[in-house]
Order: C-alpha cells, then structure tokens, then sequence
C-alpha cells in the first residue's frame, strides 16, 4: 500500500490523541526503556485501541501513530512499523520521507517536526481512502509529548495510570490531575471511554507481572 495526496478541499482538521502508561508521579521512562515488564494485556489495550477504525471508516483507511526517533528504536525491529497503523516518526536528524509512492506497510514517514507530522496528515492518505488519517495517536517520547500538549489540535489522553512506584529518569509533561496553571483536563467516565475506544475496557485496577493499573481517559476542557 502506498502513500497518496488529497486535494485542498478534502483536508480534515487533525485531532491528537496521547497514549502513555505512566506511574502516580507521571514516570515513564528509564535509561530508554519502560520501568516496567509483562504488560502483556496493557500492550494489547494499546495495539486495538490505536488500530481500531471508527464505524464509518473502512480499511484501507488508517490510524496513525507518531512518535519520536528513540520511541522508533525502542520497538523491536520484528514489530516496526506497527502494523496496521501510519507510523510517523519524527527526528531532525534523517531527511524527509514523505513521497507519494512510500510504502506506510514496509516503512515510517519520515518528518523533521511535529509540525511537519500535521501537515503530512492533513495532505496524504493511505491510497484509495479518499480521507486522511482518521485517528492520529502520539505515542512518545517526553519531548514530542511536550510539543503536542502546547498544541491545540491536543484533545485526549488516553492514561494507563500504573499504581506501583518506579524509578524513573523520564516523565510525561503533564500532571494528571492537572494542577493549577498546566490547563484544564477532565477525566472521562468509564462509559465515555468505552465509546471513544470502541470496545468494553476493563474497569478498576487490574493486575499484571506484579504491577497494577488502570485505563483512563482524560479530554481537554475548553
């Protein structure tokens, strides 16, 4: 499947949606890798929530997921790109990618800037959909999660919220609850998320590997 372009008059306004596990203290990071191990259930929230199409969209219509170079390196080459999805990865270091004809099943988009990220997706589409992305994912690191809460197109954040303390060196950029003076978001009910994700996630605190958490959805208020 290769990538196309839409013209002017069908490019749609882009959404950002933040996917992260994060401790209490918003950790989730050390030394490059995740504090934690064996999330086995965790990781496959992630993988259906950010695959799955909303009713009126049909494959080969796509989700997109954008993260930074060492969010990139950090998946094992046998899972990368993350199938099913546009993989965007952004790093100042690597030259554009971004040719009508790139292969998004075999390759990532590559793009300098989470700017340059947006404007990808509001002008390309995987070939034959005739609509650009229709979910846009960030899935990390701290910093592209930094720039794209400065963001307005920033609406959600979908938190696994992991109830046990680890030793981290990274952080998400925003504390949830959000304190005063770092924005207004919401957390969602149960039922809210359930409809935003398309599938009956599991409520309250589940256990996996020794490790506790709890899938939440927080919404920007304007």
């Amino acid at each position: 499947m290769s990538a196309g372009t839409t013209t002017a008059d069908t490019m749609l306004p882009v959404e950002l949606t933040l996917v992260v596990a994060a401790t209490r203290d918003m950790g989730i990071g050390r030394a490059g890798t995740l504090p934690w191990t064996g999330l086995k259930k965790e990781m496959a929230y992630f993988a259906r929530v950010t695959k799955r199409l909303p009713a009126d969209a049909q494959p080969p219509a796509m989700n997109a997921v954008i993260m930074g170079r060492k969010t990139w390196d950090s998946i094992p080459v046998k899972f990368r790109p993350l199938k099913g999805r546009l993989n965007i990865v952004i790093s100042r270091s690597h030259p554009e990618n971004t040719a009508a004809d790139l292969d998004v099943e075999k390759e990532p988009v590559k793009v300098g800037s989470l700017a340059q990220a947006l404007e990808y997706l509001k002008t390309h589409t995987p070939a034959g959909t005739g609509a650009a992305a229709t979910k846009a994912f960030v899935i990390g690191g701290a910093q592209i999660y930094g720039a794209s809460l400065a963001l307005p197109e920033a609406r959600r954040v979908l938190l696994t919220r992991v109830m046990d303390d680890f030793d981290c060196d990274t952080f998400f950029p925003l504390r949830l609850p959000s304190e005063e003076g770092e924005g207004k978001w919401a957390q969602r009910s149960k039922e809210e998320l359930d409809a935003w994700t398309g599938e009956t996630v599991t409520e309250g605190v589940q256990e996996e590997n020794g490790t506790r958490y709890e899938f939440q959805m927080w919404e920007r208020v304007d």
